[in-house]
């Protein structure tokens, strides 16, 4: 049987595999397991604006009220507030119903524990265990007034807009940004706090439907943007995926500025300061060649781990490090907050900016991508792991990494939460890197289905 939880919490197809009896009965036994035998645990619940959001929300409050907890509604709020807002309220859970940058038809669940971190393993296992009875636990099922309620918190937004504004030491006034909102969880704060702070906001998918989030908008389709940035004139845009924990940046020139080169700015600008703990930035497999170059050019260090957040986080918790990411746009800044945040993020490369006083596109340069290209192949979902297992891929992989002569890399890794294995291949010629990454995804489709 695979795992209920994924990478990044449970996710599915909304009233299909992620179904109102599954969300009832992960409110239920999370609210359990989490406060650990707590007479009424408190619960932080937050959403993003997918049109199932209600529909799982409702019956995830369901099962926390019937395991005799309170759950906290914060309603549309980024997953990285819901992290926050659990430490500063001193709950002992939180729970974010989002799919992330997925598309609207899936939804997810995804739990933090007191401390606004993500639960570890053991803990899902354990919750997973429980609801699918391998282990058997006697839930209390209160009645009377031992019942759990829901309570409404009007003031999540602002309290998580005040503590993003703590954040930064400098206003930002003077500064024309464009926002991309990708009809998501930021479509209020992030215009509140660029405002806030001063600066000239203009909004783009800023009017969610329930149906449209990251719907050719966001930090997965940038170019919306890019287009939006030059017409605006602005200095800047800015582009958040569907929970807003992750950034794609553009330059005053329209051009891309990615989360390797966020994250070399910021560290740069944190190792100026003299806070870049550590003089190590963390990432994982997936960033360029780039990045390498340029950290090792400021005499920076750097750290790689397996494709995940979760991955980056352990490593940076380990290490004691305080600044990590992916190339996508999900970077932590662990001085701040304990997940990655969108708007965090952003607000860090503001604040480097506005200390360089320069053009964006200046600021970015300090780092070159070098060419790569990302396809995903779509396969059976019980099989998107044993890509290796098959001679026939596994050769040709040798054939195109022998061809790149150190030159270039082959990274092929299955999706954490889509039946999708991603072919990823960087070098130094554009066309040669399209092509072999097409045949491969080609060949692993035709094999793996």
């Amino acid at each position: 049987m695979a795992r209920m939880f994924g990478t990044d919490g449970v996710r599915g197809v909304a009233n299909r595999e992620l179904s109102c009896h599954l969300a009832f009965r992960l409110g239920q036994v999370g609210a359990h397991v989490l406060s650990r035998g707590k007479k009424r645990p408190k619960i932080l619940i937050g959403k993003d604006t997918r049109l199932s959001g209600d529909m799982l929300e409702a019956a995830l409050i369901a099962g926390i009220c019937s395991a005799g907890g309170e759950a906290l509604v914060a309603g549309i709020i980024p997953t990285p507030a819901v992290a926050y807002l659990t430490r500063y309220y001193g709950v002992d859970a939180g729970v974010v119903i989002s799919a992330s940058h997925n598309p609207m038809e899936y939804n997810g669940i995804k739990f933090f524990d007191g401390n606004g971190y993500k639960l570890p393993d053991e803990m899902e296992d354990e919750i997973e265990a429980i609801i699918n009875e391998q282990k058997l636990v006697d839930i209390p099922v209160p009645i009377g007034e031992e019942i759990g309620r829901k309570v409404l918190v009007p003031n999540a937004p602002q309290d998580y807009v005040n503590f993003l504004k703590s954040t930064i030491d400098v206003d930002l006034s003077g500064l024309k940004i464009a926002l991309d909102c990708a009809n998501g969880a930021a479509y209020k704060v992030a215009p509140m706090v660029f405002s806030q702070l001063g600066a000239e906001v203009k909004v783009i998918n800023d009017n969610p439907n329930g149906v449209n989030i990251n719907c050719n908008c966001g930090s997965t389709h940038p170019d919306g943007l890019q287009r939006f940035v030059i017409e605006t004139g602005s200095d800047v845009g800015l582009a958040f995926d569907g929970d807003a924990d992750r950034l794609i940046s553009v330059d005053e020139k329209g051009e891309i500025v990615d989360g390797d080169q966020t994250m070399v700015i910021c560290a740069l600008d944190m190792k100026e300061r003299g806070v870049l703990k550590r003089n190590t930035v963390v990432a994982t497999v997936m960033s360029n060649i780039g990045f390498d170059i340029a950290l090792k050019k400021a005499g920076c260090d750097f750290i790689k781990t397996k494709v995940g957040d979760r991955y980056v986080l352990e490593e940076m918790l380990q290490g004691g490090y305080n600044i990590g990411g992916e190339q996508s746009g999900h970077i932590i800044f662990l001085d701040h907050s304990t997940t990655g945040d969108g708007i965090l993020t952003a607000l860090q490369l503001l604040s480097a900016l506005k200390r360089k006083n320069c053009k964006m596109s200046e600021l970015a340069s300090v780092m070159q991508r070098f060419p790569q290209v990302l396809i995903n192949a779509k396969v059976k979902p019980e099989k998107k792991n044993s890509y290796m297992d098959d001679p026939i891929i596994s050769e040709e992989i040798s054939r195109i990494e022998a061809k790149f002569k150190g030159a270039g890399r082959v990274l092929i890794r299955p999706s954490g939460t889509e039946p999708l294995v991603r072919v990823m291949i960087e070098g130094v010629d554009q066309k040669e890197i399209e092509d072999s990454a097409k045949r491969l995804a080609s060949l692993i489709e035709e094999r793996l289905n």
